[in-house]
């Protein structure tokens, strides 16, 4: 692996003119400062104290704390009682040791920013900084949302009520799968459901040696666990992406006892609302039967996770306006491929119109990595180009916004 250089990154040519050198230099040692010290789902208290020092640095004005760990900015926009937006970043880290080699690297053991949220949250930050200098049309929220690892930020952050004013929201992710200056912004299911499941089977433990004597719940998990293999391929229509994976099984203590009880835990992801609601009652309904026909009862319970990310038609358009802006026509990229990954940012499109969009991170020549390895790194240079999308996509929305409204 080569690991890249850490002296400050040149800014890519695109948006060089929105990024005085100080500017740049700035977002860079956030970055890094962040990368430096992660901290794990809602424990982002160094992070939130950084990034409110890094707001006020830049003149924006006006954070507060929300949620403890949640820092909410407002941007004042060109003319008063116009249609406030949003923008988005994430700002936690993950349980994971890093082995990037970078000079900036995890100072903490076991933890790292093995997702990019250190490039999210800087980017956000560095949009801020670009709408204060050219403000938008009205007033722009900066969300630095912590706990989308475990999928909780977003929604918590919508029933603080820190958005009721927002009418569209722009978030972003890097991704390795794509170069520097990159952007994906698709209209349509971008992220999966992310749902996960837990069987108990209650049966009647026998002797190993008398199973005539039993109601074998091992033999009734493993039927399941063929039986709900049908489900995408036989009950959800096959033009729609759909998961169901049995990712932990327990049974039994010993070679010679059939069990009175066994458990299987699993996830389920669907890229549409109606996809997700008929594969989770299908899976409890075929649990049940498949159970009974072995004598043996089935409990199933559903942890319900982030819903899909749909990317709203309106909201998307007004994203790939402001990459062509920004970036030139030619920077605008398909996906390519279903991500049945989740993203807690539904929660913001259950409630107001968006667009999540994937920033390129990948430096020319530079390998695939993958999203939550340890030796993951976004390149640098990204957290410009996301910065000036969002900034700009914020403006377009607000100024349609503002269209429709007059």
């Amino acid at each position: 692996m080569t690991i890249p250089s850490t002296g400050l990154p040149i800014v890519p040519d695109a948006v060089a003119p929105l990024f005085a050198p100080a500017l740049a230099a700035d977002l860079v040692a956030l970055r890094r400062d962040l990368h430096r010290h992660p901290e794990l789902s809602w424990r982002e208290t160094r992070t939130a104290g950084a990034l409110e020092a890094a707001l006020q640095m830049l003149g924006v004005g006006g954070a507060r704390r929300v949620l403890d760990t949640a820092v909410v900015a407002r941007v004042p926009g060109r003319v008063r009682g116009a249609p406030v937006v949003a923008v988005r970043g994430d700002i936690d880290a993950l349980p994971i040791s890093e082995a990037t080699g970078l000079a900036f690297a995890s100072s903490v053991d076991g933890v790292m920013h093995a997702c990019g949220h250190d490039v999210h949250a800087t980017w956000a930050v560095g949009a801020a900084a670009l709408l204060r200098a050219t403000p938008a049309h009205g007033d722009v929220l900066v969300v630095l949302q912590p706990a989308e690892e475990m999928g909780q930020g977003a929604e918590r952050v919508v029933a603080s009520g820190a958005l009721d004013e927002a009418r569209a929201i722009f978030g972003a992710h890097v991704d390795r799968r794509f170069e520097v200056g990159q952007v994906v912004a698709d209209v349509g299911p971008v992220n999966a459901s992310t749902d996960s499941f837990d069987i108990e089977l209650v049966g009647a433990g026998a002797h190993g040696a008398r199973p005539h004597e039993s109601a074998d719940p091992v033999v009734a998990l493993a039927a399941i666990v063929t039986a709900i293999q049908t489900l995408v391929a036989r009950r959800l229509d096959p033009a729609l992406p759909g998961v169901v994976t049995v990712g932990a099984v327990h049974a039994g203590s010993a070679p010679n006892v059939i069990p009175e009880r066994a458990t299987l835990a699993g996830t389920v992801r669907a890229t549409l609302p109606a996809a997700r609601a008929l594969l989770t009652e299908e899976l409890r309904r075929l649990t049940e039967s498949v159970a009974a026909a072995y004598g043996c009862t089935a409990t199933v319970t559903f942890k319900d996770g982030t819903p899909p990310v749909v990317n709203e038609p309106r909201a998307t358009m007004w994203a790939r306006e402001a990459a062509e802006r920004v970036l030139g026509g030619a920077a605008l990229v398909p996906f390519g491929t279903t991500n049945m990954g989740g993203e807690d940012f539904a929660f913001y499109l259950e409630k107001m119109p968006g667009c999540f969009m994937r920033v390129g991170a990948r430096e020319p020549g530079g390998e695939r990595i993958a999203a939550h390895s340890p030796r993951f790194y976004a390149a640098e240079e990204s957290l410009f180009i996301g910065a000036a999308v969002l900034a700009e996509a914020a403006r377009v929305a607000s100024a349609a916004l503002a269209e429709t409204a007059a």
